[in-house]
């Protein structure tokens, strides 16, 4: 049952994502969200067959637009590292997924929700803890090394409004001025103003960590929700012919000594290679794993994305949100189905990834705005806590944890919350510099005094 904070910030961020139509009322003092302000407009790309919400990019035409997503796709050729930010919203319970078996106050706090000592999978760094039965997906990971857990992410004095909480992880600072995502800044300074791409959510409203100032980003609900021709059209069956003699046309003008015939050139034959590239998303996509069925529409996403990658859409970094974990009652049976779904999902990811041959270069990043109080509450279920659980996912990483486990015997505020091992800035810092080759410093305002953890081999 999400409290009325958690539903109200996932509305307000819904409508931040439809321009124009106004935002619901907040307090005075309240940070809006990043991306507050950002136009947002429908664009479709014939030769990579996706209709788009675009959000800035006020200089972006339709030419442009196809011709960056071709021009990006063939520099993507090199093996540009990707990051896919997922967000378990509602501050997932820590104190479950991974769970202190082997501590008598985590039982006498939680009489009710307290797991059995023998339930789940033991975790290998730490033997006070083990995995909660339905993150077995990310304990198989974590047992072949590639998960860095981070089991007390957070900062010092931290928010317990999911409105605050989560918009200081989206901007990357406890700045509640800042309008644009840690994300986004991080496109502003390495992306271009012609590729959309380079930063998408896959979901109905833009992810605030990648609102930017100047490049634009995008929104698409799934790989293969989008159009090939323009809105109520059928394709033209001479299309394919039509783009081939194009092509030909512009690869002998490629090369040309005239500048405006060259770029028409180009665009003409990038234009051709994308379309032919990546022209069987129309039809669909094939993943050579199995994932989890659901109505949830987040493992269609996934195995979208895997697709997209393997297809040379030129992505950079992409947003994700999964489950409902605001569990302040009945949590046992909802903090199953959601966390099961989340874990078998991204397990399921990452094999698709491996059996690809891409997996080195994606590195996964799932995060939670907080964990949740030590102690249940009278409703089966926990509060709003402090410090909370989150992963980095990959086959390049150490596969060791990022800080400690404090415990919930001399490791709880005096409000009965976990104390903080690992600053949230620093992690999303090390990120930027170790695999997305930025300076942290610059990007994030906040970043400096932190020490950051070595997240790979």
């Amino acid at each position: 049952m999400s409290c009325y904070d958690c539903s109200r910030a996932d509305l307000l961020r819904r409508a931040v994502a439809q321009a124009g139509r106004g935002l619901p009322a907040i307090e005075p003092g309240m940070p809006l969200p990043a991306g507050t302000g950002l136009t947002r407009r429908e664009f479709l790309s014939r030769s990579a067959g996706l209709a788009l919400a675009v959000y800035g990019g006020g200089a972006l035409t339709g030419e442009a637009f196809d011709h960056g997503i071709a021009q990006a796709a063939t520099d993507q050729a090199a093996g540009q590292n990707v990051l896919v930010s997922i967000f378990f919203n509602g501050g997932i319970d820590g104190l479950s997924v991974l769970f202190p078996a082997g501590d008598p106050r985590y039982y006498a706090l939680r009489p009710n929700l307290a797991l059995p000592q023998s339930a789940g999978r033991p975790f290998g760094e730490d033997d006070r803890l083990r995995w909660h039965p339905a993150a077995s997906g990310l304990a198989t990971l974590h047992d072949e090394g590639k998960v860095n857990v981070i089991p007390a992410a957070g900062y010092a004095n931290a928010s317990q409004s999911h409105f605050t909480a989560r918009h200081y992880y989206e901007v990357g600072a406890t700045d509640a001025t800042l309008r644009t995502g840690w994300l986004g800044r991080y496109l502003d300074v390495v992306g271009t103003p012609d590729n959309p791409l380079q930063g998408l959510t896959l979901d109905v409203a833009l992810h605030p960590s990648l609102a930017t100032a100047k490049m634009p980003v995008a929104t698409l609900a799934a790989a293969d929700q989008y159009l090939f021709a323009p809105p109520g059209l059928p394709p033209h069956p001479l299309e394919a012919s039509i783009l081939q003699e194009a092509a030909n046309i512009g690869a002998a003008h490629a090369t040309s000594s005239d500048p405006a015939l060259a770029t028409a050139g180009s665009i003409a034959y990038e234009s051709h290679h994308l379309y032919y590239q990546l022209g069987n998303f129309k039809y669909g996509f094939n993943s050579p794993v199995p994932y989890p069925s659901s109505s949830d529409p987040f493992p269609h996403r996934l195995a979208g994305l895997a697709a997209m990658i393997a297809g040379g859409l030129p992505l950079r970094v992409v947003g994700l949100t999964v489950g409902h974990f605001d569990t302040h009652a009945t949590q046992a049976a909802s903090l199953q189905r959601d966390l099961q779904l989340a874990s078998d999902s991204i397990l399921a990811f990452q094999r698709d990834l491996e059996a690809r041959g891409i997996a080195d270069r994606v590195l996964i990043h799932v995060w939670s705005e907080f964990g949740r109080r030590a102690q249940e509450n009278a409703s089966a279920g926990t509060d709003h806590g402090s410090a909370g659980i989150g992963f980095l996912i990959g086959t390049r990483l150490k596969g060791q944890m990022i800080g400690s486990f404090p415990g919930v015997t001399g490791g709880l505020d005096s409000a009965g919350n976990l104390v903080p091992t690992s600053d949230f800035r620093a992690v999303q810092a090390a990120i930027l510099e170790q695999w997305l080759g930025a300076d942290g410093n610059r990007i994030m305002p906040e970043a400096q005094p932190f020490q950051r953890p070595q997240l790979l081999r």
